[in-house]
């Protein structure tokens, strides 16, 4: 079992729309975090511009495969576009551990449709091309990418966290909470489609009410916050 407090957290393609914020938040709460890209270079400065809001060296750059070997937990933050390329490259080197994948495949001609592999959902894919020994997890397809990075503010959405490994799932859902957030369990891998949608759904009410931060509560359950 994973040491949940010394967890070394790789996040691929962290240099995108998703991956800088969850990285600020997991360094803030103690974690080491390795920001993932296919260029080294552009990680590194990635890195460098977290640890400076920081105050800190917690944050380190590598190239994506790197990261991921070296890492305890991996985190998947890419466009769609880029997800069976990148699955393939660290395959090898994320087996036997928790690999939770944030990515949603958009219709590349209108982002506010849904648009599924025919597994059915992008984590689902993960799964079938990693294989049965990687722990896939879906999570943090729904929160805004820019309140991440506001290690100020409180974000008002909840995480959905599906996978077929229920202590990979509490593992994902601790991190969340490290993070800020208040994450429940949506079951088995089979949910991660709906998970994946609600992303879709929600771009879709940013546009109409002109807002970036629109996102989703669970209701009458205790929470953290």
């Amino acid at each position: 079992m994973t040491d949940h407090s010394k967890s070394t957290i790789a996040i691929l393609g962290g240099t995108g729309d998703q991956g800088p914020g969850l990285a600020l938040r997991w360094a803030a709460a103690g974690h080491h975090v390795i920001i993932g890209s296919r260029m080294q270079e552009k990680a590194q400065a990635v890195a460098a511009e977290l640890n400076g809001i920081l105050g800190r060296p917690a944050i380190t750059g590598l190239q994506n495969r790197d990261a991921a070997a070296q890492a305890d937990i991996v985190v998947l933050t890419i466009p769609y576009a880029g997800h069976q390329a990148t699955l393939e490259t660290v395959k090898d080197v994320v087996q036997g551990k928790i690999f939770v994948d944030v990515t949603v495949p958009l219709s590349p001609s209108k982002p506010i449709r849904f648009h599924p592999p025919p597994e059915g959902s992008a984590t689902a894919q993960a799964q079938v091309m990693l294989g049965p020994d990687v722990r896939v997890v879906c999570a943090f397809q729904n929160v805004s990418a820019h309140l991440l990075r506001d290690l100020e503010a409180k974000i008002d959405c909840d995480i959905l966290v599906c996978g077929n490994d229920k202590e990979a799932r509490q593992t994902v859902m601790r991190l969340a909470q490290d993070a800020g957030l208040d994450a429940f369990d949506a079951g088995p891998l089979d949910h991660a489609a709906t998970v994946e949608a609600l992303t879709a759904l929600l771009i879709g009410i940013n546009m109409r009410y002109k807002v970036r931060g629109a996102g989703i509560r669970v209701t009458n359950l205790p929470r953290n916050s």
